[in-house]
C-alpha cells in the first residue's frame, strides 16, 4: 500500500554479542524457540521441521450491485501440516471493520455502519453446527472443534452475508455507482504458525495482512452487462462474454502491443456480457494468499502482455480497467507493463510470478495477488510512483508470504525501493525521493523506533517510517556496497529459499548473509535494531599543494554512504563515492584524498538518497 502522509505480547530480547569477532542479532525468546525446534535454521532457510498450513476455498459468491448485498458459500478442507493438534480454528472476518463499535484505526462514516458479517449456517466434517457456535469479536472469529490431528485435514461450509460499504473506502467498497473492488469478503482460516500459532491480531485498518497460501475456485454471480476482474484465471470467459471479446483477451495475451478490449465505442453499443440476467463468472488460483475481484458495467479495458520469461517464453498480461472520465488511467497499461518488464529483467530480476497483472481504477492505493486498487491522479510522475509501487508488492508479500501484519518493512520497505528504481526507467525525468525527507526530519526523534519494531505496535508517523523510507533505504545501501550483481545474487537466494512459504525478518537477513557470502549483521544490527540517526558532516578540509585531503565525521549512529561534491573555482566539480562498507569497522571518521591543480571553493555532502537529519554541516566553504 502507498501510505498517504496525513500491544503485542511482551517478549525477552537478548543482547547483542560478539563470538568470533562477528555481531550476533538480538533475538526475541519466542523466535530463538523456533530455532530450537527445528523449523528455521541460522543460514536462513527453512529447518527440517519447517511446515505450513493451507487450505482449499471452494466459494459461490452473488453480488448485488444496487443493494450492495454480498451473499456467498464456501467450502473450505483445510490442511493441519503442524506438529499441534488444534483445538479451536480461528477465522478471518475482515469485513468486520466496519461493524458498530468495532475498533478502528480510522473513522467510518455512520452510513457505513453494518451489523457486520452475518453467519447464517456453519458445517464441521459434515456435520451442521449451531452458528452462535462460532464466537466473533470484532475481524476475528473462533470456533471450538474437534481435536484436528497433526497431518489430518478438516473441512467447513459456511454461509454468510453482508453489505459492502458504500463510502469510508478502506482497501474495499463502492468506487462509484457502478463500479466496485471487493476485498476480504469470505471468512478465511488465519495462520496457524511455527512462531506465533494462531494470528490473533485483530485488523483496525490500519496493519495489512498475514495469509496461508491456498487454492481458489470461485463462481461470482453479478449481473447483465458487469464485467469481472479477479485474481487468478477466469475459467469460462466464452460463457460470460460475446465472442469478439474474447478474441480481444486472447489477442492481448499473445501479443505485445496494446490492445482495448473494451473501449467507449462498446461501452455505447452495449451488448458486451452474455444475454443473462445474471452471469457466473468462474476464476481459479493456485497457491496464493488471497482472492479479490472488482466488476463494473462502465470501465473500458485496455491490455498488453510480455514474456516476463526468457527461458519459457511465458507471458504474462497487463491490464488497466477504468473509468474513460479518467485520462490519467490512459497511460497506466503502459507504466503497468514497463514495471512488470523491469521486475522481470532488471530489478529484482526474478520471472514475474502471475499470469495477469490488473490495474482497476478505485479509490485506494493497495495491492493484492494479481490485482491493484489505485486512485486516479492529476500528476504523471504520481501515477508512474504509484503504479511501480503498488505492482511491487507481487514479490513482497504475495511471492514470498510475509507477515505484513508484523512487520511491515518486509513489504512495504521493498516496494519503495522498487517505487525508487523503477520509476526513473519508466520516465527519466523522475528522481523519485518518496520518504527520505520525512526520515531525516523525524531521525532520532521520540517517533522514530527501531524498524524491527512489530508493526502492531505502531500508529502513525512511527508506523509510516518503519513500514517505508528506513528499510527501502538499509535495502538501498546494502544494494550499493554489494554491487548489482552480488546484490542480486544474495537477494535471488532470499526469494529461491523462501518464496510460497513464511519467511520472518531473521530469515531474510541470515539469507542475504548466505547469498552474498557476507556477514552483513553489522549493518542490519545498526539500521534494523538499534536507535539512533545519520548524520554525516564534512569536519575539515586541507590542501598540500595539489593534494587535498577532506575529512568526514560520523557524528550520528546510522551508516550512510559518503557522496561529496566538489566544486572549483572555474566552475567545474568533481564527485566521490563510498559506500556504508566505510563504516564497517566502527571508524567515526574517515578522509578522501584526490589531487587537483584547481582551487577548490567548497565540498558538499549528500545525494538523493543520503539519509542526514542535520545538513547544516554538510557544506564546507573553503577561506
Amino acid at each position: 500500500m502507498k501510505f498517504l502522509k496525513i500491544v503485542s505480547s511482551l517478549v525477552i530480547i537478548t543482547f547483542c554479542n560478539h563470538i568470533s569477532g562477528q555481531i550476533v542479532l538480538p533475538i526475541p525468546t519466542n523466535i530463538q524457540k523456533a530455532f530450537d525446534k527445528g523449523t528455521r535454521n541460522t543460514d536462513g532457510r527453512p529447518g527440517k521441521n519447517y511446515w505450513q498450513n493451507t487450505a482449499n476455498y471452494n466459494i459461490n459468491l452473488n453480488f448485488i450491485p444496487e443493494t450492495r448485498q454480498i451473499s456467498g458459500s464456501e467450502n473450505i478442507t483445510y490442511t493441519n501440516n503442524s506438529p499441534d493438534t488444534l483445538h479451536e480454528i480461528w477465522f478471518k472476518l475482515y469485513p468486520n471493520f466496519y461493524q458498530k463499535g468495532a475498533v478502528r484505526a480510522s473513522s467510518v462514516k455512520a452510513r457505513d455502519l453494518t451489523e457486520g458479517v452475518k453467519i447464517e449456517s456453519f458445517i464441521v466434517n459434515g456435520i451442521s453446527e449451531n452458528a452462535a457456535k462460532a464466537r466473533i469479536n470484532g475481524t476475528n472469529m473462533t470456533v471450538p472443534i474437534q481435536p484436528l490431528l497433526p497431518q489430518q485435514q478438516m473441512s467447513f461450509t459456511i454461509n454468510w452475508s453482508y453489505v459492502l460499504n458504500k463510502t469510508s473506502h478502506q482497501r474495499t467498497g463502492e468506487v462509484e455507482d457502478g463500479s466496485y473492488f471487493v476485498a476480504y469478503f469470505f471468512p478465511r482460516i488465519a495462520v496457524y504458525d511455527d512462531v506465533d500459532g494462531w494470528n490473533k491480531f485483530p485488523y483496525n485498518g490500519l496493519q495489512e495482512f498475514y495469509n496461508d497460501f491456498c487454492n481458489f475456485n470461485v463462481a461470482l454471480s453479478v449481473p447483465k452487462n458487469y464485467v469481472v476482474w479477479a485474481t487468478g484465471d477466469l475459467q469460462n470467459a466464452r460463457e460470460v462474454f460475446q465472442s469478439k471479446y474474447v478474441s480481444r483477451i486472447h489477442k492481448a495475451e499473445q501479443e505485445d502491443g496494446f490492445t482495448n478490449i473494451i473501449d467507449t465505442k462498446d461501452l455505447k453499443e452495449g451488448n458486451i456480457t452474455a444475454d443473462n440476467a445474471t452471469n457466473v463468472w468462474k476464476f481459479s488460483a493456485n497457491h496464493v494468499t488471497d482472492f479479490v475481484f472488482a466488476t463494473s458495467d462502465h470501465y473500458v479495458w485496455r491490455a498488453s502482455s510480455l514474456v516476463v520469461d526468457s527461458s519459457t517464453g511465458r507471458r504474462t498480461r497487463v491490464d488497466a480497467a477504468f473509468d474513460p472520465k479518467h485520462k490519467d488511467f490512459e497511460e497506466v497499461a503502459s507504466f503497468a507493463r514497463k514495471t512488470v518488464q523491469a521486475m522481470s529483467y532488471t530489478f529484482p530480476a526474478w520471472p514475474y510470478p502471475y499470469p495477469h497483472e490488473t490495474i482497476y481504477d478505485g479509490l485506494d492505493q493497495m495491492e493484492y495477488p494479481m490485482m491493484v486498487n489505485d486512485n486516479p491522479l492529476r500528476n504523471r510522475t504520481a501515477s508512474i510512483e504509484l503504479t511501480d509501487h503498488e505492482i511491487f508488492h507481487t514479490m513482497f508479500p504475495f511471492y514470498m508470504g510475509t507477515n505484513e501484519t508484523k512487520y511491515a518493512f518486509m513489504d512495504e520497505g521493498w516496494a519503495t525501493i522498487g517505487e525508487w528504481v523503477i520509476s526513473p526507467m519508466i520516465d527519466s525525468t523522475i528522481v523519485d525521493d518518496y520518504g527520505m525527507k520525512s526520515y531525516d526530519m523525524a531521525a532520532g526523534s521520540e517517533l522514530d523506533s527501531p524498524i524491527i519494531t512489530l508493526s502492531t505496535q505502531e500508529t502513525g508517523a512511527d508506523y509510516y517510517l518503519n513500514a517505508y523510507p528506513k528499510p527501502a533505504i538499509g535495502y538501498y545501501y546494502i544494494r550499493d556496497m554489494l554491487g548489482d550483481k552480488l546484490f542480486t545474487k544474495a537477494l535471488h537466494h532470499y526469494i529461491t529459499t523462501w518464496q510460497g512459504k513464511h519467511p520472518i525478518p531473521y530469515d531474510f537477513f541470515n539469507c542475504m548473509n548466505e547469498g552474498s557470502g557476507k556477514n552483513l549483521n553489522w549493518f542490519w544490527k545498526k539500521w534494523f535494531f538499534d536507535n539512533g540517526y545519520p548524520d554525516l558532516g564534512i569536519e575539515n578540509i586541507t590542501r598540500k599543494g595539489n593534494r587535498y585531503q577532506i575529512i568526514i565525521e560520523s557524528k550520528g549512529n546510522k551508516p550512510t554512504p559518503v557522496d561529496i561534491t566538489c566544486t572549483f573555482s572555474d566552475g567545474s566539480t568533481q564527485t566521490m563515492h563510498r559506500s556504508i562498507e566505510v563504516w564497517e569497522k566502527g571508524h567515526k571518521s574517515i578522509s578522501l584524498n584526490f589531487n587537483s591543480n584547481k582551487r577548490l571553493i567548497n565540498a558538499k555532502l549528500g545525494s538523493t538518497y543520503d539519509a542526514d537529519n542535520n545538513r547544516r554541516n554538510d557544506i564546507f566553504r573553503m577561506k
